[in-house]
């Protein structure tokens, strides 16, 4: 398996490794809009809706990790609540052991 994620400074990398590719597919999941790929249009969270309701898009947040948790010894996404924007918290174990946490915005 394969997948493109961008590194920290912007650039397009080609990720290989396996449990990677589910990180980064995940990572790029949660910052994807609903609708906005053409190949994938109900992937992704629902952010216009949220914008123009003012509610969190967190059942779109659950239903992404439900999706991915078979993918990791350990999946948890949760909500920053001190952010202004829908900002999530993932915290996984990847299923050689290795734990990965990073801040998704």
């Amino acid at each position: 398996m394969r997948t493109y994620g961008k590194d920290s400074s912007g650039k397009w990398q080609l990720v290989t490794d396996t449990p990677y590719v589910w990180l980064t597919t995940l990572i790029q999941t949660l910052r994807l809009i609903t609708g906005e790929s053409p190949f994938y249009t109900t992937t992704g969270i629902p952010a216009y809706q949220s914008i123009r309701t003012q509610i969190a898009p967190d059942i779109a947040v659950n239903n992404i990790q439900t999706q991915f948790s078979p993918y990791f010894s350990s999946l948890i996404i949760s909500k920053v609540p001190t952010a202004s924007t829908p900002t999530y918290n993932v915290s996984a174990v990847l299923p050689n052991g290795t734990p990965y946490q990073t801040v998704v915005s």
